[in-house]
């Protein structure tokens, strides 16, 4: 199968074949609104098309693809949701320093002030020159700046082989967007190859982490379970390559912000587990972020209540409540997703479990107004952070029922997309209002 080639012509193929040949099941009520692709890291080596192909043979709802520091995916991954008629919408994730909240772990633990962030709803790049691409290709770059780094500290420590991070990383990846886990494949890889057997292998490891043997052994032979163990002991806090963070090491969250809203997509926070110092109050948390701007949040719902303990699952639970009340009060839309950044993750959440099933209804809605956002500001020049758009209703409320009635229309089929593509925005939101009231095109 060619879907998750790093040849774009062979994907797009492969697509239109399996779109045209293959029988899909119902839509249902489930979504995922938040999916790496292998332009940053999946843990299947899914392409956006690849992963717009899956969740359609799921028979879901919705899907969108959310990318470290890049949008390389966003322009495939849209005209995926076009052929195989599956709602869609692009985000990218990334990490940034919250000054505000400089002095204790928020989503990152162990790293105080450090952020994971991010921007959803683009439908293009940043326009060539702008501050927006600048501040963008800045953050691709401190990524690159970073990788070589912890490198540089890991290889200080190697005496059997170094890794070259143009020759052994990069080559990994479709368009050079490198992450950790990149790298932790990559020595992996590496050690394998350069001392010619699993069983060298372990023993190297086993020396530079001067851990028992056994331990490598038992899982030098799966690549999923041994490189997340290279990247707890390389990469991650503790690791013989980590270095903490400070101020300098991320772009500002207030720049960052500025970028989204300057290419008219939806500054997005995220949410752990509300286990941390800076997550101990949501309300005030996203009271301050929605002053700055920011207009939705994401949860990964998973690590929210999935634990054998039942009282860790009880207490994780209550967590989530909190948080989602805090932005419901606040009038913070709710997206959610699986990130399908590791082997093995589910495809889809269990919303049937009773902690994800009393929110159901509002992360369906979350993905709702995702969705519309995506489909007005693509064809009908509107975002929903527009200044325009907060004007047209008399409340934030009101504004996402609308937004969230567009993105819960059908998706069109291939004649429509055209249409949409050729006639002029006021007509096209004319359009869509008009499709959205009766809810159907």
């Amino acid at each position: 199968m060619n879907l998750s080639s790093f040849d774009a012509s062979l994907r797009r193929a492969e697509l239109t074949s399996l779109a045209a040949s293959t029988s899909f099941p119902p839509e249902n009520d489930r979504v995922n609104m938040h999916i790496h692709t292998f332009f940053s890291y999946n843990g299947e080596g899914w392409s956006p098309s690849q992963i717009a192909y899956e969740m359609k043979k799921l028979g879901l709802y919705s899907a969108a693809i959310c990318d470290f520091d890049v949008l390389q995916g966003m322009d495939e991954f849209l005209a995926a949701g076009d052929i195989l008629q599956l709602r869609t919408a692009v985000g990218f994730e990334s990490r940034v320093f919250f000054k505000e909240y400089a002095n204790v772990d928020i989503n990152s633990p162990g790293e105080a002030g450090v952020f994971y962030f991010m921007g959803f709803g683009f439908v293009k790049k940043p326009a060539k020159g702008s501050q927006a691409e600048k501040i963008l290709a800045d953050m691709l770059e401190r990524s690159h700046s970073r990788n070589r780094a912890v490198i540089a500290r890991i290889n200080a420590k190697l005496d059997a082989f170094q890794l070259d991070y143009d020759k052994d990383v990069l080559p990994i990846t479709p368009e050079g967007n490198a992450t950790e886990r990149h790298i932790c494949v990559a020595f992996y890889e590496k050690s394998l190859k350069v001392l010619g057997s699993p069983e060298k292998a372990a023993e190297f490891w086993a020396r530079i982490f001067n851990a028992k043997l056994e331990d490598m052994m038992a899982k030098i032979n799966n690549a999923n379970a041994f490189t997340d163990l290279l990247r707890s002991k390389l990469i991650k806090r503790g690791g013989i390559g980590y270095q903490q963070p400070d101020d300098k090491t991320f772009p500002a969250l207030d720049t960052v912000i500025s970028m989204i809203r300057e290419c008219r997509a939806i500054p997005m926070t995220a949410w752990l587990d509300g286990d941390t110092e800076g997550e101990a109050d949501p309300y005030a948390q996203l009271k301050l972020l929605k002053d700055k701007g920011v207009a939705a949040v994401n949860i990964i719902p998973d690590r929210n209540w999935n634990f054998k303990d039942p009282e860790v699952a009880a207490h994780k639970a209550a967590n989530l409540d909190k948080y989602v009340e805090a932005a419901l009060a606040l009038d913070l839309p709710i997206n959610v997703g699986t990130e399908g950044n590791k082997p093995g993750q589910r495809l889809v959440d269990d919303f049937d479990a009773p902690a994800l099933k009393k929110h159901h209804k509002t992360f369906l809605k979350g993905a709702q107004m995702m969705v519309g956002h995506t489909r007005l500001l693509r064809f009908a020049d509107l975002s929903f952070i527009d200044e325009k758009a907060d004007k047209m209703f008399k409340s934030t409320a009101e504004k996402i029922d609308f937004f969230a009635s567009v993105g819960a229309l059908p998706a069109p089929d291939l004649v429509a997309i055209e249409i949409l593509k050729h006639q002029d925005a006021a007509k096209n939101f004319d359009f869509i209002k008009a499709a959205a009231m009766h809810g159907s095109w």
